[in-house]
Parts: C-alpha cells; structure tokens; sequence
C-alpha cells in the first residue's frame, strides 16, 4: 500500500510543471509522509456545476497547474466534440494565488487543442468575463478564481456561450472528457499563440454598467468601499465616477489586491470580523452606506446607520438588500420576471405579485437563476445580485452596487433610508425574518450523517411550530431538478437543509414571516422573529445531530 502511494507520487512528480509543487511533492516523498501523500492521492478533484475548487497544492485532490491543465484539456475536447472547433474561449482570472499562472496554461490548452483564446488584461472582477463572453461572441468562458474561499484556495469555473456558468448535464460531460485525458506529456501547449486583450473589455463592460441606473436620477449616496483584499476597487470607482456618485471612501486596508487575506480569516463580507474595518472607516467618514465586494467581486454587502446596533452600523441580510432592489425596480416600472433560488426569501414572490410582474424559484445558484426566461432581476440570499441580465448573467457586486447607490440617493432626497424602505415592506407583506445556520466540518461524513439523520427522522416542529410538510429534494419536484437537499413548511416559516456545493459546509436557511399590523407593531414583529429563529435554529442542530 505504501509502495503504491509512493509509485503513484513519483508518476505525477514526473509530469507536474510547476517547479513549486514539484519541489513541495518531493519534500513530502522524500520525508516519506504518507498521511499527507494518502491525502493529496485519495482521488481526484471532481469537476462539478461550480468547476473546480479546492486547497493550492501538489497532487489530484489539490488546486495546481497539472490539474488545470487537464480541466482545461477536457473542456477543449467537449467543445470540439459540441461542434465548437476553432471557436473563442475567453479566460479571466483574479488575484490569489497562482491564478495568473492557471490562465495562462488554460489559455495554452484552447490554443493547442485548435480553439481560439482570449485572456483578459489584467486580474478583474468575474462578471467582467461573464461580460465579455457575450460581447465578444465567446463559445465558452473560464474564469480563475475561489471567489470567498479562505487563502490557501483557488478554483475554475466554467461558462458556456450563453454567458451563463454549466449546469448538468454539461458538467458531467466535461468531468468525463477530463477523466479521458492522458499523459500531460500528450497536451499540446504552445508558448503563446493566444490574444492577450486590452482595456477596451472592460470599457465596454463599464458603459454598460450605466444602463442599470435610470436617467436622471439622484446620484448623492455616500459611500465607504471594501474590496476585502480583491479586484473590485478599480472597476467599482470606475463604475461610481462614470455614473457620477460621490468618490467612495475606501478600506485602505482592503483597497488592493492581496492574496494573503491579511486582515481577514474568511474574506467573505458575510464572515464574523470581515466588515470591522469597514465599521472603522465608517465611523470617521460618516457615510450614507457601507458597500463590501468579495474578492472576485461578484458578490455585494451592504451595511447602513443603525443607532439600535452597537458600533452604529448594521449589515444587511443579503434576502434584505434583495427585497430592496425588487422594490426599487418595481418603483421605476420594469418589467419582465423576477428569480431567486429556493434558499431565498419569499418575500420576492410577494413583491413580484403585487405588482404583477413573473416569478420564479430555482435551485441555488445564479447558473440556474440566470437560465429563467424573460429575466428582469434575479438574487440569491449569499450577497448575489443580477441587475442586467442582458448584459451580465450572473450575480454582479459592481452594478448592484451601482443600484443601491442609486435606491439611498432617492430615498436620501426623500428624507428617507434603506431602513424606512424595509419598514414598508414588513408594513405591506409582513414581517419576512431569515436567518442560516451554517457548520463548517472538517470530516465531511459529519454533513452526510446529519442528511440522513434528519431523512430517517424528520423534524415534526420546530420552535414549537408544526411542520406542515417535508420534501426530500434529492426526488426532485415539478418545478425543481433533483438536488441534495430538503426542504420543511411550517405554520409561518420554512426551512431548508442542504450542503454547500463550493464549501465543507452544511447550511440551513430558516424563514418565519409575522404579520404585522402597524409600524407600532413592527419591534413586537421584529422581537417575534428574533425568537422564532432562534429556536428553529436549535430544535434543527439538536434534530440534525451538529
């Protein structure tokens, strides 16, 4: 078994190019540390809807050049096997480790494989590749990036020419094309042969970002802006000058791209501390509003003034900021369909229906909720926002934050705040209050025995309201594909249980809706909530055994 392992090592130290996990495989060989090579040769990093993503490192359960050269091997024979031979793949990527190096070695594969290339400039956010792939008429897009994983992780994520990421059953044929693929001695990669691209994307991809702004409306919201360490401080200011905000006030801190994370655990605007230093800033800049990108910028937070919570700032819930925008844009008369995924809170449909524009649920993630005909707007409750489906089909922080800008001016001309706005939709749909419960595992058999757990024996109330209903979304439904999850209505909430597909994680995403009379009503309301959520949350771990 240890010869095997240590046979199985050398093979892959013998092809791998990068001399950096050359050099770290080695050391492990030579130290003769099995534990750590049984885990890098376990299997193989499996290609799913979200790509690839895992831990930097050398071996086939790790993020490294050799892993990405076959990725990127099987998806140039899928497209040619599509019929898309000779056709544009356009590659982007961020700031983290090791990202520039997997672009150029994606870029090298199209080019050998007869396809054409496109990398674009520099580190960018990723809806500037979901951009470009439609504006330059691409067959497929790659974009290198692990969004808000922790440091030490990179990914790959797919799109084909719609401009939208992979969905089954794309995704299963491009894992088989790369399980197909032989000795990397055999992947033709040629030194260059590939078109590096100039500012003039993101030019375009800029001009467009002013069509989700109405004409003439109020540009006066002071912003203070985080980039949490990644590439969204140049096009967001881009983005806010062009559409004439004030200048925001940035983290300095977090301003420039940096791969180490220094002043966060989780550059994730959603972690615990992520947003203190964006607090600080705050508070000496007395801004209108707190805007936070994730590191590849795809994702938007927003904090606001709030004299009830300590510090003075609160974060808003990403189900909050979307109801926000829903009602923003049903102020200014849109039309067309309005998506979420089922993880999201209903408050959306409500919206929708009141003001008789289309509705419809999907599963998580914007690879789905970009796929809804007749999309006008669409948001997932992780910070994710798609403002401009025509131009971006994905979740865009840039141009959602262009659009809450937009929402507090005119609330701010009005005398008025994000805040207030919210208090009319409790007042008009009842009090929508969400919550998650979220468990990071090291053991991931500690999310799989916690499914079954709650399969074998399903919750019959939860904070002492009865479960009306359980779905196991595994079966699917006739609105919904089969996926891992499921899901509980109760009298005035709903719950649904499913692990991460980008994480180590098992989530819960709680929702209790409380009537509410009056404003006079709406701290009874909001206390209602508070309490209702925290008791699903510990009647549900106590059910799931976590």
């Amino acid at each position: 078994m240890q010869h095997d392992l240590i046979a199985q090592a050398r093979t892959w130290l013998a092809e791998d190019p990068d001399p950096e996990t050359r050099d770290e495989l080695a050391a492990l060989i030579e130290a003769g540390d099995t534990a750590d090579l049984a885990a890098r040769f376990a299997g193989t990093l499996q290609f799913g809807t979200a790509g690839l993503r895992g831990e930097l490192g050398a071996g086939p359960m790790r993020m490294n050049r050799s892993v990405v050269i076959r990725a990127a091997a099987g998806l140039a024979a899928y497209l040619k096997a599509q019929g898309q031979a000779g056709g544009l793949v356009v590659i982007g990527y961020d700031a983290r480790y090791k990202s520039e190096d997997f672009a150029r070695d994606t870029a090298a594969v199209m080019t050998g494989a007869g396809l054409r290339a496109a990398v674009l400039p520099r580190p960018l956010p990723t809806p500037v590749l979901a951009y470009a792939i439609r504006h330059l008429g691409a067959v497929a897009g790659v974009e290198v990036t692990a969004s808000h994983n922790p440091p030490r992780d990179n990914g790959y994520k797919v799109y084909l020419g719609d401009g939208s990421q992979i969905v089954p059953p794309a995704d299963g044929e491009i894992a088989a094309a790369i399980a197909a693929v032989g000795p990397l001695a055999d992947v033709v990669r040629p030194g260059d042969g590939w078109e590096n691209l100039g500012e003039e994307v993101l030019e375009a991809y800029l001009a467009r970002t002013d069509a989700v702004l109405a004409s003439g409306s109020p540009r006066t919201a002071r912003t203070v802006y985080t980039a949490m360490h990644g590439v969204g401080t140049s096009v967001l200011t881009a983005a806010f000058a062009r559409a004439g905000f004030p200048e925001p006030v940035l983290v300095a801190e977090q301003a420039e791209p940096d791969p180490a994370f220094p002043t966060v655990a989780f550059p994730n605007p959603e972690e615990p501390g992520a947003m203190d230093l964006a607090f600080a800033t705050a508070r000496r800049a007395a801004p209108d509003l707190i805007i936070a990108n994730d590191p590849d910028a795809d994702r938007c937070a927003v904090a606001v003034p709030d004299a009830a919570t300590e510090g003075g700032w609160r974060m808003l819930r990403g189900d909050e900021v979307g109801a926000l925008l829903a009602a923003h844009l049903v102020e200014r008369g849109v039309s067309g369909v309005f998506a979420e995924s089922i993880v999201s809170s209903s408050l959306l449909g409500r919206i929708a229906e009141k003001a008789g524009l289309g509705y419809e649920e999907t599963l998580t993630g914007f690879k789905w909720i970009a796929r809804v005909d007749g999309l006008r707007y669409g948001y997932e409750e992780a910070l994710g926002y798609c403002v401009d489906p025509e131009g971006v089909r994905d979740k865009d922080g840039i141009t959602a934050a262009l659009l809450v800008a937009e929402l507090a001016s005119v609330l701010k001309e009005q005398g008025r705040t994000l805040l207030d706005l919210l208090d009319d939709l409790a007042l008009t749909h009842g009090l929508h209050a969400t919550d998650q419960l979220s468990v990071r595992v090291e053991d991931l058999t500690v999310i799989a025995d916690a499914m079954a757990r709650l399969r074998e024996q399903p919750p019959t109330a939860l904070a002492g309201l009865a479960v009306t209903s359980a779905e196991d979304l595994s079966h699917g439904t006739p609105a919904l594909p089969p996926t891992d999850g499921l899901r509980y209505h109760l009298e005035g909430a709903r719950v649904i249980v499913r692990p991460s597909g980008t994480e180590p994680k098992l989530k819960c995403y709680l929702e209790v809706v409380v009537p509410v009379a009056d404003a006079a009503g709406l701290p009874a309301a909001r206390a209602r909530g508070a309490e209702l959520l925290a008791g699903i949350k510990r009647d549900l771990a106590a059910a799931a055994g976590i």
